[in-house]
């Protein structure tokens, strides 16, 4: 599509396509372009092209603007990175979980790290009782893919044992009010660990079980905490009920 604004702010200042690429060191053609193909020019030349016609950056490209000022949002929603989850620090989890008002998710496939933890399992049952809704998402022992990611993993056969420990281990809370645990089947990409608007994120490497870990609060204008938290109410939608 054609960008006409850009078309009509030339007309209007009186110039033409080969002023502007002259003001703006680019090649007339690259301008052509931007006019008649609606090619969106760089963010250094948007912002010449704009102070050189006299206009706002936001009218000449909107489209662009808007990307930009969603990926700055998003780079603004990473609190942290960790290199492997185990360095990050226990009272990270503390902090994270304890500051639930509303929510807390926990997606994995085993997770024994966290069930094996007595103090943060007191901590769910504790907030399920300040009416926080918790959600556990285990991966079922007995499906492909807990398999494959054992397989994939370097665990073998050890992760449905894993999946079936955490099991035991949150019995405790098991049945309480406000607590949800489900088993999923999915293919899991991340696990993913929520308390409200702030997430850790931990990817999965083929081959490796300890790869980094991204600490996100969701702001306003950003996608990343939101794109995990969608993908988060997707597994659950799918997942069955413990006893079911």
């Amino acid at each position: 599509m054609a960008n006409e604004r850009l078309r009509a702010a030339l007309l209007r200042k009186g110039v033409t396509i080969a002023d502007l690429a002259e003001a703006i060191e680019v090649d007339p053609k690259t301008v052509e372009r931007w006019i008649t193909k609606g090619r969106e020019p760089y963010r250094k030349h948007r912002f010449a092209t704009a102070s050189y016609l006299g206009v706002d950056e936001s009218y000449l490209c909107p489209d662009a603007l808007s990307r930009d000022q969603v990926a700055a949002a998003s780079h603004s929603e990473v609190i942290a990175v960790y290199p492997h989850r185990w360095t990050v620090p226990r009272d990270v989890w503390g902090r994270l979980f304890g500051g639930a008002s509303q929510e807390i998710g926990v997606l994995v496939y085993s997770g024994l790290f966290l069930a094996d933890d007595a103090g943060l399992v007191r901590l769910f049952a504790d907030k399920a009782r300040e009416g926080v809704r918790v959600r556990i998402l285990l991966g079922d022992p007995d499906c492909a893919e807990v398999a494959q990611r054992g397989a994939d993993g370097g665990v073998g056969d050890g992760m449905a044992p894993q999946i079936r420990s955490a099991l035991v281990l949150y019995r405790p809370i098991t049945g309480l009010e406000n607590v949800e645990i489900r088993l999923h089947d999915t293919i899991l990409y991340n696990s993913i660990y929520r308390a409200d608007d702030e997430f850790l994120v931990n990817t999965h490497v083929y081959g490796a079980g300890n790869a980094a870990v991204l600490h996100l609060r969701r702001v306003a204008g950003g996608d990343m905490v939101a794109t995990y938290a969608e993908s988060f109410e997707r597994v659950w939608e799918r997942a069955v009920p413990v006893g079911s």
